[in-house]
Formats: structure tokens, C-alpha cells, sequence
């Protein structure tokens, strides 16, 4: 993650443009007039070895003849002299780039070498680069219009980024005819360098930004990407249209789980962990922005339809109810108030059809109503023409009355020429208004889904009833073994002891190459058994007639036997065929499930849970996640299957939700340690009233590409900084990282702070812990942050002594530290061993110093101090900032 030098692209103070121009048309010349258009205050320097002046601003040879400071060069001369300017930039301090000049990567080999040439010169001297292949940058709170984009937008809190050049212009001149406004105004380009991680990130931090609008054909860095959004949804909505297919894409012919988990799905699934509200369309982006740039964001889905006919009502709750959502009911005392002033015949239900002949003043009357019940989170307000009174007087009196409301309010005036006006009026005076029902209430929708997207985010886990072990070098050893002989498959019996190693349930296995083999194991094992191929070759066993079910005898299990091999045979000749393995039959009555994973070759492991059997790839009932999972996010994605509602119990069906939460995230934890695990099925997985089981299951393994945990696009809890410890006073502590189920602790932890001690931590007073602030102190990014806490070994993990979190700026070697001890445990210890901690997880992510803030009157902390080396500067009201030396 780096936002080094993003602040010299996007607030310069200074532009050069390299390859200036005075020619009509050309792109050197829009820049200098957009720049001048724009309002740009900083000094602009045309750079043209051909000119001695550009509309009449003095033009320099090359940047280095310029003399003065500059911190952003644009470059729109041929790219094949690219790298020689951005050495020249690098020489001369200049921190920003934007090179708008195409024939990178995208035009073959060549274009491609340039890039790589360009990119190692800019590393070589610390410049960022926005682009190539791009229109520019607009950046509102600089008045600077860095692009060739034909209009300069509207000053606003919505920031747009796009790969995309020509979405870029078609969304500015949207944006101009519906008066939306833009802090910023990005095309990314080829993201040689700056991608969407690093402007998520820049723009996340930027006061002037609201919430921001991404337009996505690609995804270079995944983990940036991830870690950028989920870190700045929590403050801010970003609205995405992703277009196109990755390489992911293909099926993987091996696998169940390879044909059922698509590429598509798995950035959806990316998305909806993140936090993100995916939209389908141009469209959609087009009528999320109004929305956003123009309303408050809803609270809730409580959608007010008002109309003055029946149809576009209807249409509006008909598609609300097609999206799960049924129109918020009417509450007794909003009723009465309507029907004083509304004519008898009224719907007297939401939508509030108010008929045909409804006055101005009774749409006014009605949406004020509307406005303050508290049942309503949002009002949307129709009408079609009307002989009686012209659309626009209704829109005039309801721009007045709306101008003030407490939630979103928007309009969809229905019809041609006769409504045209009053859209305008609506545009004018900051109410978004869509052409027919359903857009509006798609819109609606899509921001109703972030809010829900946040309270997804912060909603603390349940914690599992027992600690999970895992037997790691078990697995390893099957893996190893595996790889070793040049193999991919593992064998059934190989893969049902990978899973058996990290706790996953399956049924025993045993191997038998001849029938009378088979017979020994299965009088062994006991009846009935099931027959099933061993062959590294022919991977589903039941296409190949390879499975024989129910057999109770020696003599069924010699015929089973010897009816196997040939079907193998006749199924494919020239495959390797072992035997069978012997299983028990199970004959509990249960739900067929499948459980399965597989690499992404851009988000790294996926994991696959639906309907199981040999119908699972005809019904389809499935859903995916990304690991590490929880038990939180483990019940999500069983929740998102049909199947589920059997799990949950009906009739004789159902099984213990909470095993099967743990199955999924022992299988997770496999793949996090594992990141050789390319493929892997469990089907079917039988889960019952007790458990679960799994019946058959089939791993395919490749040498890594990755180290673990590197291999994920979300970092995994770090079991690394885990210690146990003792202080001087005797207290046996556990100190770890925090885990999102640390919630309920850490707010008995607040319950032990003193006044005094709230302060010194959070710098004001507090009665309790926002659930806001409490979801940011436990649900953290392990790549942008750690916290630590000091656990009551002696207890159990539900027993906080006291916290504290390292913060390190990504571009910086300086990190901030703070830790709180509960007041009943100060000075016995406990904030020097946090601190401690905290001291080593900074040097060991490459920080030089640390810093943060001290009371004068905090005797505890400034002793467990004085081991470091450490310097004091006085601050307001007793504080002190202590800089400490990590090095």
C-alpha cells in the first residue's frame, strides 16, 4: 500500500506539461487550456523544445530549464519517450506523473517494454505515476483540470475513478446535464504504477470526498484492492461496475467445485466482503451517483411510494418486492393524519395512491407527513401528467418542502415532453429524479444495500465452543509426499486424511487391491460397506460406474469388486486402477452437501458450499467465500443456500449448525496453511442431527506460487505474535492479536476503565463504547494494523487485562502506538508487557520510530519508558508526545 507522492498528483502546486502545444486540436493544448479554465492557482510550465512561448504562457526546452520546484509533470508526447522524462523527473524531485500518452501494454511486446522501462526509472527516484493510456485527473479542491476531458465538473463530495477513457467523458457529460458534482475526477489508465488500492486509499483519507464511484475492467493488486476497500467502506460508500471476465474464468475440468465456483462469482463474492455495493449498469452507476451526490443515505427499508395513479405505484412495489423488500406498512397515527386532508377513497396503504386529481398542495402535504413518520426511511414521489394542474407547480412546491429532509427523497416524473421541465427544477434544486419507477427504486436499493453492507461489516462474531487443533505436519507430510512423486491427485484416502489432520469429519477408508482383499477389510470393518475405484486417473467414480452401495456380504463385496474393474476398463483403458477402497455405509438419514475449494487465480482461495450428490452441478444451489473465515462468516454463506433451510431443521432434517460453521472454518484454516491446495471436493458431505460427514473426497495439489498467508487476498489472523508471559506482580498473561469475537470483552474492558483513564486513551470522555468504535478497535486489516490484548491466562479468553494497537503509515518508517490497561491491573505489569509487544510487532513490520501521546500524571506508563530510548515534547493540558527509537 502507497500513498508516497499521491498528494503531488492530486494537489500540486506546480504542473509541468511535456509536450505542450498551440495547435488546434491537439491534446498539449486542451491541457493548457483546461488547466487555465480549471482556475488552477499554481504555476504552470509549458515544456516544448520547439517553442519559445504557448498561448502566450513562456515555454521551456525540457523540465530541467524550468528552474523552479515542480511537483507534477504531464506527459503527452509519444511514449517512447516516456522514460526519458520520468528520469529526468526522477532527477529533479518531481513526485507526480500523469502520462496520457497510449501504445503501452496495450499495443503489444514493445509497448510493454517501455512500460517496464518507464516503471523502473520511476521507482529508481520515488515518482508516482497515474496512467499511461489515460485521460487525466480533475481534482476539484485544486481547481485543477489535469485532463483533455472537454468539460470541467461540477465542484462536489462524489469521487469517480475509471479505467476507462471513454466511460470517463461519457460519466462527465452525464454528470453535467444532471448538475452532479465531483471532488475528483480520475482516469487510472493502465495503472502501471497508482491503482485502485492506492486511489481508494488516498481518496478515503481526503476530507473532500463523500463516498466514491469506481468503473472497473481489471483488478492488478488484489490484496491492495481488498485491504483499500474494506478499510475506507466502513467511512465512506464506494459504488462499482466491474465489466469483464478474468482468467478465472475457465472451468476446471477435475472438479466439481471448479465448474460450480465461476470467476464472476468470485469477484462478487470479493465485493460483498469488502463492502462494496456492485451495481450491473452504466445506468445504475449513473442513477447511484445522483443519488448519492444529492441525498442522505437511508437508514433503513422503509420505502414511502407516493403517486397520483395506481400503475407506477404498483410497478415501484412490485419491483421493491422482487428485490426481497415488501413497502414500509402505514403506521396508525401517519393514517390519521392523511386521512384528514386525502379524499376518501384513498389507498389508505403504502403506495399512498392519492389519485388522480391530487392538487400540489396535497403531494406537499403528503410528503411532509411522509417526511417526519418515523416508519418511512426514504420517499419516492411519482406523477404523470395531469390536465389540472402542470407537473411543474408540483415540483416547485415540493422542492420547497423537501429541501429539509431528514432521509433520501426522490422523484420519477413519469412521461415525454409534458415532465421535462420539472425534472430540470428537480435537477436544480438537488432532488434526484429518474425516468420510470423501477430505476428510481433500484437506486434506492443499491444505497439501502450499503447501509446494510455496514452493519455486515461491524456485527461481531460468535465465538466457537471449543478451541480448534490442527495437526499441521500430518498434512504436510500427505502434501509433500504427494508432490514429491510428481502427482497433482491425491488419492481418496490421501485426501480424506488431509481433511481428517485439520478436524474435518470423514468416514474411514481402507484399500484393497484384489477382492478377497476387499472381503478382509470390509468383515474387518464390518457390514454393510461400500466399493468404491482407486484410480489416480478417473476422477468421478460414479461416471465410471466405480461406486457399489450397500454390500452385505463377502460375496457381494467379491462381485462389487470385479464388476468395478471392468466398468473402469470399459471407461477408460489406459488408466491407473489400484483396487477400491472399503468404506462403512452410512445409513443415517441426512442432507447431501458439497464443501469445496479452489484457486482463483486472482483472489486466491475460494470456498464452495451447496447442495451436494451427483446433483450438484445441475441444481446449482451453492455460494462461495473467501477465507479466513469465522463462524459469522461461515453461517453467511451456508445462509445464502437453498439448501440451508433443511440444515436448520424441517420435518425429519436438520443438523448442528454450529459443527457444521466449525467444519467450514477448519477447512479454511487448511487452506490458509496450505497454499498447495488447488482443487478440493467433499461430496457428498452428509449432514445429520449430530454432525456431519464427508462420504467421498478428492484434492488436487500444485507447487505453491505463494508463500502462506501471502497466497490470500485478506490478511489472516497472525498467530506468529502470540506469547505467553509473567509480570513482576504475578499476573500469567496470554498476549495475542485481537479477533473480531473479542468484542463483548473489550467492552468489559471499557467497564474497567476509569473517567481519567477514558481520557488519557481517547482523548475525550465516554460513557460506553460506540458500536462504530468497538467494531474498529476488533474487526481490523492485519496488513494496515495490529492490536494487541492481554488475556487472563488463569481464566479463559474472555478476561481482558488491557489493549493497545500499532498504526504505521504505509509510506512512512515512523508508527503510532497506545495501549490502556484496565484501572483494577494498573501498574502490575501489564502495560509494559503490551508494550513490549507492541514494540516488537513495529520492529518486526520495519519501523524506526514510534510514537504517540502520554499524561504527565500516567506514572505506570512513563516507567515501563524508561527501558526505551526516548525523547518528550511537551503537549497541551498535560500530555506529552514520546518518540521512541526502534532501532
Amino acid at each position: 500500500m502507497s500513498l508516497y507522492n499521491l498528494e503531488k498528483i492530486f494537489e500540486p502546486t506546480s504542473i509541468a506539461v511535456v509536450g505542450a502545444s498551440d495547435r488546434p486540436g491537439s491534446i498539449g493544448r486542451s491541457l493548457l487550456e483546461n488547466l487555465k479554465a480549471g482556475g488552477f492557482a499554481g504555476r504552470v510550465y509549458p515544456i516544448n523544445p520547439k517553442k519559445n512561448e504557448i498561448l502566450g504562457q513562456k515555454a521551456y526546452p525540457n523540465l530541467s530549464a524550468v528552474g523552479e520546484p515542480i511537483d507534477l509533470a504531464v506527459i503527452v508526447i509519444a511514449i517512447k519517450f516516456a522514460p526519458m522524462v520520468v528520469e529526468e523527473c526522477a532527477r529533479l524531485g518531481i513526485g507526480g506523473v500523469i502520462i496520457i500518452s497510449g501504445g503501452g501494454k496495450e499495443a503489444g511486446e514493445e509497448g510493454e517494454r517501455i512500460e517496464v522501462e518507464i516503471l523502473a526509472k520511476a521507482r529508481e527516484g520515488g515518482v508516482r505515476i497515474v496512467g499511461p493510456n489515460c485521460v487525466g485527473i480533475v481534482s476539484s479542491p485544486a481547481k485543477m483540470n489535469a485532463s483533455f476531458a472537454h468539460i470541467m465538473p461540477r465542484p462536489g463530495s462524489l469521487a469517480f475513478v475509471s479505467q476507462s477513457g471513454a466511460t470517463c467523458t461519457a460519466v462527465l457529460d452525464y454528470a453535467h446535464t444532471q448538475k452532479i458534482g465531483f471532488s475528483h475526477f480520475v482516469s487510472i489508465g493502465s495503472m502501471l504504477d497508482a491503482d485502485f488500492g492506492d486511489v481508494i486509499d488516498y481518496l478515503g483519507n481526503d476530507p473532500n470526498t463523500s463516498a466514491i464511484l469506481l468503473y472497473v475492467e481489471s483488478v492488478t493488486n488484489h490484496r491492495k484492492f481488498m485491504s483499500a476497500a474494506r478499510a475506507v467502506s466502513r467511512i465512506k460508500p464506494i459504488v462499482l461496475l466491474k465489466v469483464g471476465r478474468s482468467q478465472a474464468g475457465a472451468k476446471a475440468a477435475m472438479s466439481h467445485t471448479g465448474s460450480l465456483a465461476g470467476a464472476d462469482d468470485v469477484y462478487d463474492e470479493a465485493f460483498k466482503r469488502a463492502g462494496l455495493v456492485r451495481v450491473d449498469t452504466v445506468e445504475d452507476l449513473f442513477d447511484c451517483a445522483e443519488l448519492m451526490a444529492k441525498q442522505p443515505r437511508p437508514k433503513g427499508p422503509g420505502l414511502a411510494i407516493v403517486s397520483n395513479a395506481g400503475g407506477p405505484g404498483v410497478m415501484a412495489a412490485d419491483y421493491l418486492a422482487l428485490n426481497g423488500i415488501e413497502p414500509a406498512e402505514i403506521r396508525p397515527e401517519t393514517m390519521k393524519k392523511l386521512d384528514e386532508f386525502l379524499p376518501p377513497m384513498w389507498s389508505r396503504s403504502n403506495p399512498l395512491d392519492i389519485l388522480g386529481d391530487a392538487s400540489p398542495e396535497t403531494f406537499r402535504k403528503t410528503a411532509e407527513i411522509c417526511a417526519e413518520a418515523e416508519e418511512f426511511d426514504a420517499l419516492l414521489i411519482m406523477t404523470t401528467p395531469q390536465a389540472q394542474f402542470p407537473s411543474t407547480e408540483k415540483a416547485l412546491e415540493l422542492c420547497k418542502a423537501m429541501k429539509k429532509a431528514r432521509f433520501p427523497v426522490f422523484t420519477s416524473w413519469v412521461g415525454g415532453e409534458e415532465v421535462l421541465e420539472s425534472r430540470e427544477i428537480f435537477r436544480k434544486n438537488g432532488i434526484p429524479t429518474y425516468e420510470t419507477p423501477e430505476r428510481a427504486v433500484r437506486a434506492f436499493l443499491y444505497m439501502y444495500s450499503y447501509d446494510q453492507n455496514l452493519k455486515a461489516l461491524r456485527e461481531v462474531p460468535p465465538k466457537l465452543s471449543k478451541k480448534l487443533l490442527f495437526d499441521w505436519e500430518w498434512a504436510d507430510a500427505i502434501i509433500r509426499k504427494t508432490l514429491s512423486e510428481n502427482r497433482q491427485l491425491l488419492t481418496e484416502t490421501e485426501s480424506k486424511n488431509l481433511l481428517e489432520s485439520y478436524g474435518i469429519p470423514v468416514t474411514p477408508t481402507r484399500k484393497a487391491g484384489t477382492a478377497k482383499e476387499a472381503s478382509i477389510q470390509a468383515e474387518q470393518m464390518g457390514y454393510p460397506v461400500v466399493l468404491k475405484l482407486d484410480s489416480l486417473d478417473i476422477t468421478h467414480k460414479t461416471d465410471a460406474g466405480g461406486v457399489k452401495l450397500d454390500l452385505r456380504n463377502s460375496k457381494e463385496v467379491a462381485a462389487a469388486f470385479d464388476e468395478i474393474m471392468k466398468n473402469a476398463k470399459r471407461y477408460d483403458p489406459d488408466a491407473r486402477v489400484s483396487g477400491v477402497t472399503v468404506q462403512p455405509m452410512v445409513s443415517k438419514k441426512g442432507v447431501e452437501i458439497i464443501l469445496g475449494a479452489k484457486q482463483d487465480p486472482d483472489f486466491g482461495p475460494v470456498i464452495l458450499f451447496g447442495m451436494g450428490g451427483v446433483a450438484a452441478e445441475v441444481m446449482k444451489d451453492r455460494a462461495i467465500g473467501l477465507p479466513p473465515l469465522n463462524r459469522l462468516l461461515a453461517k453467511r454463506i451456508i445462509d445464502r443456500t437453498k439448501v440451508s433451510r433443511l440444515l436448520k431443521g424441517y420435518r425429519d432434517y436438520g443438523t448442528n449448525m454450529e459443527l457444521l460453521e466449525e467444519v467450514l472454518v477448519r477447512l479454511s484454516q487448511l487452506l490458509i496453511d496450505f497454499p498447495e491446495i488447488y482443487e478440493l471436493d467433499v461430496n457428498p458431505m452428509l449432514a445429520f442431527k449430530e454432525g456431519s460427514l464427508g462420504l467421498d473426497a478428492r484434492v488436487i495439489v500444485k507447487p505453491a506460487l505463494k508463500p502462506s498467508p501471502m497466497h490470500l487476498t485478506i490478511s489472516p489472523y497472525p498467530n506468529q505474535y502470540e506469547t505467553h508471559s509473567t509480570t513482576d506482580a504475578g499476573l500469567k498473561l496470554f498476549l495475542r492479536p485481537v479477533k473480531p469475537e473479542d468484542s463483548p470483552a473489550m467492552e468489559r474492558l471499557f467497564q474497567a476503565f476509569s473517567p481519567r483513564s477514558i481520557f488519557w486513551r481517547f482523548g475525550k470522555r465516554l460513557d460506553s463504547m460506540p458500536p462504530e468504535l468497538l467494531a474498529r478497535y476488533t474487526q481490523i486489516d492485519y496488513d494496515r494494523e495490529l492490536a494487541v490484548v492481554a488475556l487472563d491466562e488463569t481464566h479463559d479468553e474472555n478476561f481482558i487485562y488491557g489493549a493497545g494497537r500499532v498504526i504505521g503509515h504505509p509510506d512512512s518508517t515512523e508508527v503510532e502506538i497506545g495501549l490502556s490497561v484496565g484501572d483494577p491491573w494498573q501498574g502490575k505489569g501489564v502495560g509494559t508487557a503490551i508494550l513490549e509487544k507492541l514494540v516488537e510487532v513495529a520492529r518486526d513490520r520495519g519501523f524506526k520510530t514510534a510514537y504517540g501521546e502520554v499524561h504527565e500524571d500516567n506514572k505506570a506508563m512513563l516507567k515501563a519508558l524508561e527501558k526505551y530510548s526516548c525523547t518528550f515534547e511537551p503537549l497541551e493540558k498535560g500530555n506529552m508526545r514520546v518518540t521512541l527509537s526502534l532501532e
